[in-house]
């Protein structure tokens, strides 16, 4: 009979057939909370919210842990479809013996297994060991550093699931349910979005049915008892978040920003205006170069894995100002740009697109052919139209990657031969069409926001703010990927989403008249900081990059020339551009100096 060993019980012996987990180091805010319930033991985490009546009273009555082993009785591997909210949850069943892993609709809060036993590569034999954290799954801790996600890290800045840092441990991928026997495993996912692409619904109704949407997102994360306050950056998410806030509580709500005393990397003008509009009880702080040598050790350290998000340690110093004002909960405006069409790039790939609607005889008989005459190459305007064609030529999703810095620099000239030898160049962007090909959408903008719920959302932004509030102690919640929105936000016209080149339409006009005009008008910038720039006028951050580069260098993945040059002549040159660089380098390095100290490419 499989059994849930602890974390300090000795590795699985071949043949053993047994579930093999860390209930101590599942390690979240708040905490797992595991439940027994006859032959069942469920572990999760988050506010399931069960649809069917009857299981929402069992849920009720009994708990949550309750109602999910009904749920999976009634509906095995479909059970999660009928619940919504953000959540992560195991259940494992001692006879007969099987267990499930379920990630929400994004993949809130991670799930990493590993399987174990006389032959663990195949999936049909031996145990299961599973923990939140990819570097604590039991029986893993000899797990080998896969090279190939240190490149997927350097193309991504993080390291997108199914994958981890470990060659035997993978991350649950958002939306998926994990289903485990002895005999079997089965990996699928239990939701796929669908749009409705030729929907036509009355513009006023919809504006009042998205309002009321977000309002009661917004009120039932204050309906238990927690001190509830809200990141505010400034631009239309977070402050449509602290303006529903306040409504719901009745009173001014806290919120939090956070500036930087340099220029082109601070937007605390909007957030005030926000507050002030609102009347909420606006808490700004400026970060210091000194806030950063403090907090980038910790967020380096804190992660499961190498993560290179450079707005987490702004999060954290946000969240740890609201953790020190009794705040027990914060709101984050995540997702509304992936679900209603505001980022930049989804107008830019547009523009492409129309070059692709032209005629073909037009494009291929007169525009290339014009663009492609080296008298083109040194006239401005024709030089510019020729960099236009050449994109536009490139399919999605491989024309995002276009500019990603790797490509851009060249990668022989960043990685050492013996790095480059044992690693797939292509496998990031095979993902990311496979991705792209299993999207079930008919037009583009609904396709890159299918898209960006897992590269940005999934495995990217909600592990940034989910780690830097854990690492804060508080909890964390978005609104804005309230269930029941994200199926409106699926129901809206393409084109109400990006209209010619007007981001998010529908989101901006629902909301004149509730947010300022200042913040509707906005260019949207975040929690961005500066850096590069200090990293070049700062002794400790200048000191920290600089060690952790040449530390890095010295693990036989980058060249050494490459890094001098990197350091001394590209970074001081441009160091908006090159930081981005030196810090995701730098935050691996530090990564890798805690948790994998001994990690060289010839012991790899």
């Amino acid at each position: 009979m499989p059994s849930a060993a602890s974390a300090d019980e000795p590795d699985l012996q071949p043949g053993e057939q047994r579930l093999y987990c860390t209930h101590g180091q599942l390690g979240a805010q708040p905490p797992w909370q595991p439940v027994r319930h006859g032959e069942y033991l469920c572990l999760s985490i988050g506010q399931p919210r069960f649809q069917d009546p009857a299981l929402a009273r069992v849920a009720s009555e009994q708990g949550p842990a309750a109602a999910w082993i009904a749920a999976l009785q009634a509906h095995g591997a479909q059970a999660p479809a009928g619940v919504h909210g953000r959540h992560a949850t195991i259940v494992i069943r001692d006879n007969p013996a099987e267990a499930w892993l379920i990630s929400d609709r994004f993949g809130t809060w991670p799930l990493c297994y590993a399987f174990d036993g006389p032959d663990a590569g195949n999936r049909a034999s031996g145990g299961l060991s599973f923990s939140a954290r990819a570097n604590a799954v039991p029986g893993q801790h000899n797990a080998a550093i896969n090279l190939q996600s240190i490149f997927d890290y350097l193309y991504f800045h993080m390291i997108p699931a199914p994958q981890t840092l470990f060659d035997t441990v993978h991350r649950l991928p958002a939306g998926h349910v994990l289903h485990w026997t002895p005999q079997r495993v089965h990996i699928a996912p239990w939701w796929t979005p669908h749009f409705e692409e030729h929907a036509r619904p009355d513009f006023d109704t919809a504006k009042a049915r998205f309002l009321e949407l977000v309002r009661t997102a917004v009120t039932r994360e204050t309906q238990d008892g927690q001190a509830v306050g809200t990141f505010l950056s400034g631009g239309t998410d977070s402050s449509t978040v602290c303006g529903m806030l306040c409504q719901a509580l009745g009173e001014p709500a806290r919120s939090y920003s956070i500036g930087f005393d340099a220029n082109g990397y601070d937007e605390m003008a909007y957030a005030r205006i926000a507050a002030h509009h609102f009347g909420a009880d606006h808490r700004a702080y400026y970060v210091t170069p000194d806030d950063l040598l403090d907090g980038i050790p910790r967020i380096a350290t804190h992660y499961d894995q190498p993560f290179g998000n450079s707005s987490a340690v702004p999060a954290w110093i946000c969240a740890s100002r609201a953790r020190q004002d009794g705040i027990g909960r914060l709101l984050a405006g995540d997702g509304g740009d992936e679900l209603f069409g505001g980022n930049a790039r989804y107008a830019r790939q547009r523009v492409f697109g129309w070059y692709e609607g032209l005629p073909g005889g037009l494009r291929s008989h007169l525009l290339e052919p014009l663009l492609d005459h080296p008298l083109a190459r040194k006239l401005p305007p024709l030089r510019k139209a020729a960099s236009y064609t050449q994109q536009a030529k490139v399919p999605l999703p491989d024309r995002m990657q276009m500019y990603n810095m790797l490509l851009r620099l060249g990668t022989g000239t960043l990685f050492t031969d013996a790095f480059l030898s044992q690693v797939r160049q292509h496998a990031p962007l095979e993902q990311q069409r496979d991705t792209w090909r299993s999207i079930h959408a008919d037009s583009q903008i609904n396709r890159m926001l299918a898209y960006d719920w897992k590269y940005t959302l999934s495995d990217n932004d909600l592990p940034k703010v989910v780690g830097s509030t854990q690492l804060a102690g508080l909890e964390v919640a978005f609104p804005f990927l309230d269930d029941a929105l994200l199926a409106f936000s699926t129901s809206l016209p393409p084109e109400w989403k990006l209209r010619r080149l007007t981001l998010r339409w529908f989101f901006k006009e629902s909301l004149r008249g509730f947010l300022p005009d200042a913040i509707i008008a906005k260019k949207k910038h975040g929690f961005g900081l500066p850096f590069g720039v200090w990293a070049c006028s700062h002794d400790g951050l200048r000191a920290l990059a600089s060690d952790s580069l040449h530390s890095f260098t010295g693990r036989g993945i980058l060249r050494p020339e490459f890094t001098r040059a990197l350091f001394d002549t590209h970074l001081p040159s441009h160091p908006g551009y090159y930081g981005e660089l030196v810090w995701i380098i730098m935050m691996m390095e530090l990564w890798f100096r805690q948790h994998a100290p001994d990690f060289c490419l010839t012991s790899a």
